[in-house]
């Protein structure tokens, strides 16, 4: 098999949460600024925290400093934590297909990271209820750059250097539910696997230009199409 990384996103591709990000972001935007609503009207899908973030500062009037994103992540991380826990467990969901995938692709030697716009705090404490957290060495991750492609880029990169091969060298895949995940894989070169877990169906994340697409990891040629 050619050097591998492959770089899961969490929200909709690996797991669904409840909506607990969500709560968490509205209670930290309650607790620092009495303004619960400042996200309401915007969809988070494929966006990175920081840009969730200063988009729901920038609704509310408040100048979108890097010191104000810095206090509402850190309050955010705080709320995640409790509004991880209240989710009930038929809610809190690790996708079919999902353990498998990542199982077979250790196995097989590929380079297993996260590519998410969750910071990492944030990707630990998402995971670490369903057991998946300590799978992924690396990643790429909403603090590493506010911009998909960019913090993608960083994810392939630590892959690359786990397999000791330069990222031109590197077979790089992006698993991903959003087109927003399908935009960042082609923004670097790599290839990209939709799956139709979360919003997005898989025709349309083939006709923004998905390689494949799947309704989930668990369908037939799903492992061959990660693993080449």
């Amino acid at each position: 098999m050619r050097p591998t990384v492959l770089l899961f996103d969490i929200d909709g591709t690996l797991i669904s949460t409840g909506g607990a990000g969500r709560r968490a972001i509205s209670r930290a935007f309650d607790l620092l600024h009495r303004r619960e609503d400042a996200c309401a009207t915007f969809s988070f899908d494929g966006m990175t925290d920081r840009a969730i973030v200063r988009l729901g500062l920038a609704a509310i009037g408040v100048d979108a400093t890097d010191a104000n994103i810095d206090a509402l992540l850190a309050t955010y991380i705080t709320c995640l934590e409790a509004s991880v826990r209240s989710v009930p467990d038929q809610h809190y969901v690790v996708h079919d297909g999902m353990r498998d995938a990542v199982d077979a692709s250790l196995r097989a030697g590929a380079a297993v990271g996260l590519g998410t716009g969750n910071v990492r705090e944030g990707a630990r404490v998402k995971l670490q209820r369903v057991g998946l957290y300590s799978k992924f060495s690396f990643g790429g991750f909403g603090d590493d750059h506010e911009l998909r492609p960019e913090l993608i880029r960083a994810g392939a990169d630590r892959g690359a250097r786990q397999l000791d091969v330069k990222r031109e060298d590197a077979r790089v895949v992006i698993i991903g539910d959003t087109p927003k995940d399908v935009h960042a894989a082609l923004a670097i070169g790599a290839e990209c696997i939709g799956v139709s877990t979360g919003a997005h169906g898989v025709d349309e994340l083939r006709d923004v230009g998905a390689k494949w697409a799947f309704n989930s990891l668990a369908e037939e040629g799903a492992l061959k199409a990660l693993l080449g």
